[in-house]
């Protein structure tokens, strides 16, 4: 696993929030990524090891996630509230330029960031999301965030999560579903292994509209002129082939990718999801 240091930050409300950097090259834009809506930093490491050493990667936890403080107030569980949560690092770190890698949750706060931070942005890559959403993808969603899961075991816990997702990752063995469980549940003090996320962020998700933002479509637009990889998996229920194929027709910059057999959503680590950032990479550094 590649080495990174624990980072903190306060939100402008006061939370204490928390990221993993990895060291990298100093001279071009870090990757600051952003996960999907009940993930964490943790979903992002084998990325960074795939990056060690040639790009700096600042994985970050979303307020209510992994080791960021949770909120007072469960409506600040939205979009336009991490958006400031992320502002607020960059300023701390004194982050100039970077590329957002958003997953799910994550791509609709980097299509956001073009509002405040577009000059910032040198690139970006949008995991398995979009400006439309798919209804069955987000009633899946929905039926499931914010219902606490208690586990015995790690084993308990793998199994809990295949059953559940055996359709987004059919091709997955137990050591790949051991390795989720890890990513998505911490042990308590009791000994138990719990979902390691604040259960309310699930209420402001419940209020149709309020998982992603205004007019998506326009801040989609913000990315026009920068490097753009577009990843979809071929199985996503939350983001449709046409929708994806209309995002790569509004930037002409853009390249779509799609990572075959999977679901919502990529983990980045497929080949061809790897290959695609890669590629992206070299068009940001030239640029």
């Amino acid at each position: 696993m590649a080495a990174y240091e624990n980072i903190f930050w306060w939100s402008n409300d006061g939370i204490r929030l928390h990221a993993r950097d990895y060291p990298g090259d100093a001279g071009v834009p870090p990757l600051i990524c952003l996960p999907g809506l009940t993930r964490n930093a943790r979903d992002f490491a084998a990325l960074a090891e795939a990056m060690a050493g040639r790009r700096r990667v600042i994985a970050v936890d979303f307020r209510g996630r992994g080791e960021s403080g949770y909120a007072r107030d469960a409506m600040s569980y939205v979009p336009l509230t991490y958006v400031q949560d992320v502002l607020a690092l960059l300023a701390d770190r004194g982050i100039a330029r970077f590329v957002a890698v958003g997953t799910s949750l994550g791509g609709i706060v980097t299509m956001l960031l073009t509002g405040p931070a577009r000059e910032r942005i040198a690139g970006a890559v949008l995991n398995d999301i979009g400006p439309e959403l798919e209804a069955a993808g987000i009633a899946r969603i929905r039926g499931y965030v914010g219902r606490g899961s208690s586990c015995p075991t790690w084993l308990h816990a793998a199994r809990t999560l295949a059953e559940a997702q055996r359709d987004i990752y059919p091709h997955w063995g137990l050591a790949d579903w051991l390795a989720m469980a890890k990513r998505l549940y911490r042990v308590t003090s009791a000994g138990r292994i719990v979902l390691d996320y604040d259960l309310k962020i699930a209420e402001p998700f419940r209020v149709p509209g309020a998982e992603t933002g205004p007019d998506m479509w326009q801040a989609l637009g913000g990315l026009g002129g920068v490097p753009v990889l577009l990843v979809r998996g071929e199985r996503s229920d939350v983001l449709g082939a046409a929708t994806a194929r209309r995002m790569a027709e509004a930037l002409p910059d853009a390249e779509l990718v799609t990572v075959p057999s999977v679901g919502h959503a990529p983990m980045l680590t497929e080949p061809e999801a790897l290959a695609g950032i890669e590629r992206l990479l070299a068009r940001v550094d030239g640029s």
